[in-house]
């Protein structure tokens, strides 16, 4: 009966068909939005890529040769967690245009006070930028946005190979120019909340001027909060559609970022 020989080249080589890959997933995980959330610990992250990459590794291209202890290994693994965190820093500013959304509304509102603490990112937020996030967290899970982001990191082995290719100058710059992204798309999102606030604020300054004995701001803030909590709800009208397309932007920018068609 003949006994099974592997030799070293051959571990080496199976061991780098799953190691490389699980680099880049895993990054992706810890950078990704609600998978990569502070309530999620770190272990089940490292559990859910590692059941990831066991799964999309016998798919892949085959690895290059190289040693674990070169240099040429370290530059592999950093290239790798750069892709991984590119990507899932693509798709966490797209979650973000909410939250920032609702800092705009809530500093309109007058209620900059109201702040508690986001659990998943670990800083404080307004109430109002928790309840966008909260809204905006169910709908990418209901858009599968979970499996885009696995689909997408899948598919980026093909287009930008395990130590042949990695991310460049444009695609670096493509990552700093989506903060005007972010920034524009919170504005628009707001736009007719703060137009209708600002017509208010209008109202109250002639008011204020006809009748000075009127405390403008003791009437104006509770009139203020009310009929923007009024506006925010009719215009949630607008917010399955408005998130369907910024959901939609994030992944064709994810896709232009993999060197995906």
């Amino acid at each position: 009966m003949e006994s099974l020989v592997v030799s070293d080249e051959q571990l080496m080589q199976f061991m780098a068909q799953y190691v490389w890959p699980f680099f880049r997933i895993g990054a992706l995980f810890m950078a990704a939005p609600v998978i990569g959330a502070r309530t999620v610990t770190a272990r089940v992250r490292i559990i859910l890529a590692a059941l990831v990459t066991f799964l999309v590794a016998p798919l892949l291209p085959d690895p290059p040769s190289v040693d674990f202890l070169s240099l040429a290994a370290a530059q592999i693994v950093l290239s790798e967690v750069l892709i991984g965190l590119a990507l899932g820093f693509a798709f966490q500013v797209g979650m973000h245009i909410f939250v920032l959304s609702g800092q705009l509304v809530a500093m309109k509102m007058g209620l900059g006070f109201a702040s508690m603490n986001d659990p998943s990112n670990g800083i404080t937020v307004t109430v109002l930028s928790q309840f966008y996030l909260l809204l905006s967290t169910v709908l990418f899970l209901i858009f599968d946005g979970h499996l885009l982001m696995i689909e997408l990191i899948s598919a980026s082995f093909y287009s930008m190979p395990v130590g042949e290719g990695g991310l460049g100058p444009n695609e670096f710059v493509q990552i700093a120019s989506m903060g005007s992204w972010m920034f524009s798309a919170s504005l628009i999102f707001v736009l007719p909340l703060f137009t209708a606030l600002l017509v208010i604020n209008m109202a109250f300054g002639v008011m204020n001027r006809s009748a000075p004995q009127i405390n403008v701001f003791t009437v104006g803030f509770p009139i203020t909060l009310i009929f923007g909590l009024l506006f925010m709800w009719i215009g949630l009208v607008a917010f399955i559609p408005y998130f369907e397309q910024i959901f939609a932007d994030m992944a064709l920018f994810g896709r232009r970022l993999m060197g995906l068609p």
